[in-house]
């Protein structure tokens, strides 16, 4: 009876061993697809605020050309007007005339609101690559780090590079915004 509980103990000892390290591995790389992930979400959350800017700023575009030519409009009806009438007669003509000189254009409301959207978005943009940046330097952290750097690079995982702003102009930019 003796001489099988030595065999037996050291094979329970080896298994617990094994067991221990497929699920430290395990533990390891489920630590590195959450991180991974998070990036991945970091990343998307910066493309997702940039394609709205892009579209903010073709809206405001389109926005400063209707309200440019509604003011325009405007003026040029309070001109005619004018001329049509000749000379300013009587008080309330001239208080009239004041009055048009300088109306009160509520178009441009849409302007300022798209410009308080673009200015929220630009602040959100820097918001979130800030945030990926930081999911970036955790998971390098991470991937890095003694033993986990030889599990990890055993199963692909690799030092991510941080993305560094690109100020060149993307090819869909608006261009000929008030022709």
């Amino acid at each position: 009876m003796n001489k099988w509980k030595l065999p037996l103990i050291i094979g329970i000892g080896v298994i617990a061993v094994i067991l221990l390290c497929v699920f430290g591995v395990q533990s390891t790389q489920n630590k590195a697809i959450a991180l991974e992930e998070q990036v991945n979400t970091a990343q998307s959350d910066i493309k997702v605020q940039e394609k709205r800017r892009v579209d903010l700023v073709y809206n405001l575009a389109d926005c400063v050309k209707q309200y440019d030519k509604h003011e325009a409009d405007t003026l040029t009806a309070i001109a005619e007007g004018r001329g049509s009438t000749g000379d300013i007669e009587n008080v309330t003509t001239a208080i009239t005339a004041v009055s048009e000189a300088y109306p009160e254009l509520k178009s441009n409301e849409n302007y300022k609101q798209l410009m308080n959207e673009l200015a929220m978005t630009e602040n959100l943009i820097a918001e979130y690559r800030i945030n990926y940046n930081k999911q970036i330097k955790e998971y390098n952290r991470y991937v890095r780090k003694f033993p986990t750097r030889m599990f990890l690079n055993m199963l692909g995982y690799e030092v991510m590079d941080y993305q560094y702003l690109d100020y060149n102009a993307p090819v869909d930019a608006p261009q000929n915004l008030f022709d």
